[in-house]
């Protein structure tokens, strides 16, 4: 039987895609912007008929209405492995459960943890061949389409075919269940202009970067200007392999500052996992060779990064606290985000010889009352996730400057970054490290 032939076999309504879903059932989505975001209403309007019937997501792009349509939760659960804006106002109301992990884990955690169940995910259109892309969102989608009871497809044509790499589609031979959407385009993360303190972080970094650096870098603000600098800069021969490939990324490579030229393999090739951004990175990633999808376990495994030369990596943080541990996913108890790969990149930069780990935070935060606290703090908050033990801490930038942890003593590490806090908060500190037994009078005041 040709694809063709098969593909119409296998095309139905999304009313009988979700029909499949049975009480009991584990139900798992894509990752993303290819979560099933036309899937997802059409299931959580049959909740009245189905009970206990458990969803897990990644990332969801806006608010999964499984998890929005039951308050009581007794006809579905929801539960993220990494959480959206989403999924955090889900987790607010009671109505959305994280699953910790480190993302270079995913794999195996599924193959040994996760139950067979449901699979539904959005893709690319087939080729010729019977390939359903997986597009921007690599990940570990491979695992889960091993373990799917129902392996159900989402085509969307707006979404960009994003070459290998490895693990980067389904044949359909895989497939059960074939869906087309509404096509809308794929969800957009908005280019968020850095302030001037991320601006003032950034050039804190800049100095730690050399020509031929493999770069890493996370969502948000401090990423963003260090990217932008990065594009602007008159450095050579950047290399990519990162977890998530961003638009600063693409202005590095049209700068001609990222030509990969150096890296130890993948030469050439910008290595990542999954992609958010704007229109402009999807575009820029449609059948482009000089960038190669790859599953987690390859991009985040720190075997494999930390044999690039000169690996940095630039996350955000929370908050840390005097002995330097890293907050980077939750205020208190109220969870923000979720590990993902900063463990696994902070890990492999410090082994890459000449890599640098770096975690980014502003000195200073400020409430919804307009109330500043300093990010650097004597301890956590009660109920912080430590994100980064103090144990593999290296590199740590406020706006003050930049200070390398590792190798440090609880009474230097305290000095060190006290002396990039905020300056109006570093008698206060001074006075915990002295309660804390992490300070001496000689220290400098």
């Amino acid at each position: 039987m040709g694809v063709m032939n098969e593909y119409q076999e296998k095309l139905v309504t999304p009313e009988e895609a979700v029909g499949v879903v049975k009480s009991g059932d584990k139900v798992h989505y894509g990752h993303f912007a290819m979560s099933p975001t036309f899937l997802d209403p059409y299931l959580a309007k049959r909740r009245d008929e189905l009970q206990d019937v458990k969803v897990y997501g990644v990332t969801y792009p806006g608010l999964a209405q499984v998890g929005a349509c039951d308050e009581t939760r007794d006809h579905f659960m929801y539960h993220s492995w990494h959480f959206s804006g989403g999924d955090r106002i889900l987790h607010d109301k009671g109505l959305c459960n994280y699953i910790p992990m480190l993302y270079q884990e995913g794999p195996e955690l599924i193959r040994r943890y996760v139950e067979p169940g449901v699979v539904m995910i959005k893709v690319a259109p087939m080729d010729e061949r019977g390939y359903f892309n997986f597009s921007v969102s690599n990940s570990d989608t491979y695992c889960f389409v091993k373990k799917a009871t129902t392996m159900i497809v989402e085509v969307c044509d707006k979404a960009p075919c994003c070459l290998g790499g490895n693990n980067e589609a389904v044949h359909i031979s895989d497939v059960d269940m074939i869906v087309e959407t509404d096509n809308k385009p794929l969800i957009q993360v908005p280019f968020i202009p850095p302030t001037d303190v991320d601006k003032a972080v950034a050039a804190h970094v800049m100095e730690l970067i050399e020509d031929g650096s493999v770069i890493q870098l996370g969502i948000g603000g401090m990423p963003n200007a260090v990217g932008a600098m990065l594009a602007q800069s008159d450095l050579k021969d950047m290399g990519c392999h990162t977890e998530v490939l961003v638009d600063s990324y693409v202005d590095m490579f049209e700068a001609g500052v990222m030509t990969g030229r150096r890296k130890a393999f993948d030469r050439g090739r910008m290595v990542y996992t999954f992609a958010l951004g704007s229109q402009k990175v999807y575009d820029f990633l449609h059948m482009n060779r000089a960038a190669a999808s790859c599953s987690v376990d390859y991009t985040n495994n720190a075997n494999v990064a930390s044999a690039h030369e000169k690996l940095v990596s630039v996350n955000n943080a929370i908050e840390i606290d005097l002995y330097g541990q890293v907050c980077s996913e939750s205020s208190g108890i109220r969870h923000i985000t979720g590990t993902g790969g900063q463990l696994d990149f902070i890990n492999a930069a410090f082994r890459s010889r000449g890599g640098k780990g770096i975690v980014c935070l502003s000195s200073l935060k400020e409430s919804k009352k307009g109330e500043k606290k300093s990010r650097i703090v004597p301890t956590l908050s009660p109920g912080g996730i430590v994100t980064v033990p103090r144990t593999m801490v290296h590199y740590v930038i406020t706006e003050y400057g930049a200070v390398d942890l590792k190798g440090k003593s609880t009474c230097e590490r305290a000095e060190l970054l006290i002396s990039i806090a905020h300056p109006d908060t570093r008698d206060e500190l001074i006075k915990a490290a002295e309660q804390q037994g992490i300070w001496r009078c000689s220290n400098k005041h």
